[in-house]
């Protein structure tokens, strides 16, 4: 299973992590199952749609990160580095699914309902993940800072 998970992740280290999640997760619903089903299929493909996830939040995180770093002329006009550098901090300090969420509707300028049917999820809990994101950026980016994000967010969409 680990070098099945490694085919797709190409790390050591994050194959293991992929595999244990798997099965603590199968642990944890393991009521659920039924007992017929080929549980090799099973876990393979349960490891294969992990990796993939694993595989597009990190390309996901890579060109957000890459945007922040390397941002627009007038962008750098406004913001310094270090306050990129803060803002990026935050971003990436948000829980895992409010992250995905907020990149997407933020950065993608995707709407409520293109992220919940995107990521299979309600649209209300989209508005919640959202919420939470926002509520914590807030707190982390108190002031100015929130305010250069947003100005992030326009210089960024306006190119």
């Amino acid at each position: 299973m680990h070098r099945y998970a490694y085919t797709f992740l190409k790390s050591n280290e994050a194959a293991g992590d992929a595999v244990q999640s798997v099965f603590l997760k199968i642990w944890e619903k393991r009521a659920l199952l039924v007992e017929e089903q080929g549980v090799r299929a099973y876990l393979y493909t349960a490891i294969q749609h992990h990796c993939l996830n694993i595989m597009r939040r990190q390309k996901i995180m890579e060109k957000y990160q890459s945007q922040l770093q390397h941002p627009s002329e007038s962008g750098n006009k406004l913001i310094s580095k270090e306050n990129y550098d803060r803002i990026l901090h935050a971003i990436d300090q948000l829980p895992e699914q409010c992250k995905i969420v907020f990149l997407k509707s933020r950065f993608e300028k995707k709407s409520y309902q293109e992220i919940s049917r995107e990521l299979n999820i309600s649209v209300k809990t989209v508005e919640v993940h959202m919420g939470k994101a926002l509520r914590i950026l807030r707190g982390k980016l108190s002031g100015i800072l929130f305010l250069y994000m947003l100005i992030i967010n326009f210089t960024l969409n306006s190119n």
